[in-house]
């Protein structure tokens, strides 16, 4: 038999660190096919995805902060849903609620140890297998405990009907693994999911069968829950509220029912500034809106923080006071009482000007006050300027009551509301026409035909307007005008005075 020569091959063997020489040979040859499948080097792709389609990457970005986030919360209302991952510190700086509820007395958080191992990381990001270059050997990569607190919130409609749904803190889930918080990604769009057509089918068998009403304002309001508690945690975030630009009463809503909810979680100071930039916007619009409705906006702008449409409003309630008295009850007391404080002053303004006005007269050419015996005409001007002051700035005198009959107390009419007298000054600021004008000086001289003439007529409107002169100075203090609303000269049909300065120093929460 011949013996056949082979160069020897040789192999690594997996426990030496490099190759050496051996001295034995190879009897046989391999073939080639076993001899490269043998050498050959497996090689892993850095690309492949183990989940059956495209690698997902959990984003780190408002409302799911699936990175960095450590406070879940959850908003489901109705079939709705909002699912938010956010930061404790942005939560605890721009709420005291969170602050609270979240800090190491009150919280109930649990401190966790996820401990990531080589497969799978904490985000559910695969871990990278250790490999060698030198060698065949594959490194272990030993887990790392870190150790992090972490939180989640529920909405919670509590037991009765008519209790305002809250957020409440509620332990943390235990999954499969051992682990309180399951790694899974987070919804991108908070929405639910769309529902099948069997679905569709059935819900309208349902509806056609037992006449299910519709529920088309109990799916607003969800919605407006839904909205709010985005709104609030956008704006923790600095982004802008959604907020209708358009429509100033819609607007009104929506801002009034998101300040409700900062009050609730003690965010106004966060949530003001936004709610006055919104508002403020609307400029013309706004000032109408608040002269309609003064008693609702001076809420507003309390809850707001807002200097602008505080005081804007508070020149309103002032004004008509105490016509908005009843819608202002439910406000705090130092509210209350600013508004009572620059009722009495306004009150104090108007004495000052009334009896100023009362004591106007005209005089004589020798500086004499006029009378009956130096210039019958030119008193008879003072009275009939007295006489039109006295009747337009005294309330009219109560009705009769009613005599006849047992039942004549239950029959009385009840008392008239109180004068408001801002139209009467506003016509003594215009002076001119705007009151006793020609037809009524002529009718007045008339009633004694032997001092009707030409000349008196003409004698008594030049003095008269010498009065009314005087009168318009002495008003000069209830003509200011301290609202944004451009109201003219002659108060734009308002029936009450809008001089109530409001300083910096009156606002309740400074």
């Amino acid at each position: 038999m011949t013996t056949i020569s082979t160069p020897s091959y040789e192999f690594p063997s997996p426990t030496r660190s490099r190759p050496e020489a051996d001295t034995h040979t190879v009897s046989i040859r391999r073939p080639s096919s076993v001899a490269s499948r043998s050498t050959a080097t497996r090689r892993h792709r850095s690309n492949r995805s183990h989940n059956g389609g495209a690698s997902y990457a959990p984003q780190n970005e408002f409302p799911n902060f699936a990175h960095t986030g450590d406070v879940e919360i959850i908003v489901a209302v109705g079939g709705h849903e909002g699912r938010y991952m956010l930061h404790r510190l942005i939560l605890a700086r721009s709420s005291g609620f969170f602050d609270a509820s979240t800090s190491e007395q009150w919280s109930r958080a649990q401190a966790q140890t996820q401990e990531q191992s080589p497969a799978q990381g904490y985000n559910g990001v695969l871990g990278r297998i250790g490999e060698e270059d030198e060698g065949d050997q594959v490194g272990s990569s030993s887990a790392n405990a870190t150790q992090k607190a972490f939180w989640r919130y529920e909405l919670d409609f509590g037991n009765q009907a008519d209790e305002m749904p809250m957020l409440v803190q509620k332990p943390l889930q235990t999954s499969l693994f051992g682990s309180d918080r399951t790694p899974r990604p987070p919804p991108v769009r908070n929405k639910p999911p769309a529902p099948s057509n069997g679905f569709f089918r059935s819900i309208s068998a349902m509806q056609s069968a037992i006449h299910i009403p519709p529920t088309t304002a109990q799916t607003g309001q969800d919605n407006d829950i839904i909205r709010d508690y985005d709104n609030l945690f956008r704006i923790f975030y600095n982004y802008p509220p959604s907020l209708d630009a358009i429509d100033i009463t819609e607007a009104y809503i929506q801002c009034k029912s998101l300040l409700n909810l900062a009050d609730m979680y003690d965010a106004l100071e966060v949530v003001g500034p936004r709610i006055d930039h919104h508002l403020l916007q609307f400029q013309g619009r706004l000032w109408k809106q608040i002269a309609k409705y003064p008693p609702s906006y001076l809420k507003l702008g309390y809850l707001a923080r807002s200097k602008v449409m505080f005081a804007e409003a508070l020149v309103h309630v002032v004004g008509q006071w105490p016509q908005g008295a009843p819608q202002l009850r439910n406000l705090p007391n130092i509210i209350l009482e600013l508004i009572e404080d620059k009722v009495d002053e306004l009150q104090d303004l108007k004495a000052k000007v009334e009896g100023r006005l009362f004591r106007l007269t005209l005089t004589t050419s020798r500086g004499e006050r006029v009378s009956p015996w130096n210039s019958y005409l030119d008193w008879n001007v003072v009275s009939l300027f007295r006489q039109w002051l006295a009747e337009n700035t005294t309330p009219p005198p109560p009705p009769l009551p009613k005599t006849s009959g047992p039942d004549s107390r239950q029959s009385q009419p009840p008392p008239p509301p109180p004068l408001n007298n801002g139209r009467i000054y506003r016509l003594l600021g215009l002076g001119g026409s705007a009151y006793l004008g020609h037809d009524e000086l002529k009718r007045f001289l008339r009633l004694r035909p032997d001092d009707y003439s030409r000349e008196n007529m003409k004698k008594f409107e030049r003095r008269m307007d010498e009065l009314k002169g005087m009168a318009r100075e002495a008003v000069k203090p209830l003509m200011r005008n301290f609202l944004e609303l451009d109201i003219g000269r002659d108060g734009g049909g308002m029936g009450y005075l809008t001089c109530t300065r409001v300083d910096e120093a009156d606002f309740p929460w400074d």
